[in-house]
């Protein structure tokens, strides 16, 4: 099968990441299922994107917060006669506050998204992938799942420290049959992001040599789950934190991670 006969699925993809990945497999000649809550921003990048490079697309809003959305989305997509060659994990958000300070709704609905979603789409069209013998499926985690938790975000670094885990094991169970699979590792990155959790006025604080542009996370994503690497860490800065973090002392590490949260993020 050529790649101008494959097609991704990606979600999130109406802003930031997930619109960045949309385009880098366009780009590459996959037609493309894009969904997210918003219908309008779906469409628009769209649009975008069969204008530049002549691909099908195909949008279908969903909220995956809805526990029915993972299998409703895999149903539309299966009456529509498409098959997922490529899997795009990417929607996500991040939930301020401290455990105690907001509801075990939130908290709930909060994992539908980062971890149950995932886990339950890759699970419906991994077989599809592994019966063709041909699979790209991108997690994408963050380098807050390798990191020391802090307080506050109580759950986001354990949700992507599960994606990595999940990845890698997931990878080791099917990469000698054509499918590979990456836990993508991005820090802060220019999107909309903090805008939409309210941690703007925080994060802005950071040094600009700690953020990257979505647009290079996106490329080297790609870059990464092509050659098949399982987890790649985006940009010089936060691989070098990530191999600091596993081997100076733990006292040291902590009271760093402390130190930084404190600073920019809101509890």
């Amino acid at each position: 099968m050529s790649d101008a006969a494959r097609t991704a699925l990606i979600t999130g993809a109406s802003a930031g990441i997930g619109k960045e990945l949309a385009e880098v497999f366009a780009r590459n000649g996959f037609d493309l299922v894009l969904t997210a809550r918003r219908q309008d921003l779906l469409e628009e990048v769209a649009a975008g994107l069969s204008g530049r490079y002549g691909r099908r697309m195909y949008v279908l809003a969903e909220d995956l917060a809805d526990r029915d959305a993972p299998a409703r989305l895999v149903d539309r997509i299966h009456d529509a006669g498409i098959e997922i060659d490529a899997l795009v994990n990417n929607a996500g958000y991040g939930l301020t506050g401290t455990f105690a300070t907001t509801t075990w709704e939130q908290q709930a609905v909060f994992l539908q998204v980062m971890v149950v979603a995932v886990a339950e789409l890759t699970h419906r069209l991994l077989p599809g992938m592994l019966a063709r013998g041909y699979g790209r499926i991108i997690n994408v985690a963050s380098l807050a799942g390798l990191v020391p938790g802090s307080a506050g975000h109580t759950l986001y670094g354990a949700s992507k420290a599960l994606l990595i885990k999940f990845s890698q094991s997931l990878a080791a169970e099917v990469a000698a049959r054509g499918v590979h699979v990456t836990a993508l590792c991005p820090g802060f990155t220019y999107s909309e992001f903090h805008d939409v959790n309210g941690t703007r006025p925080l994060v802005s604080r950071m040094p600009s040599f700690m953020w990257m542009d979505a647009k290079t996370v996106a490329e080297q994503g790609y870059a990464a789950v092509t050659r098949g690497r399982v987890v790649y860490v985006n940009g010089r800065v936060n691989w070098t934190i990530a191999t600091l973090v596993k081997y100076l002392p733990d006292w040291l590490v902590d009271r760093a991670a402390l130190r930084s949260a404190s600073r920019y993020r809101q509890v």
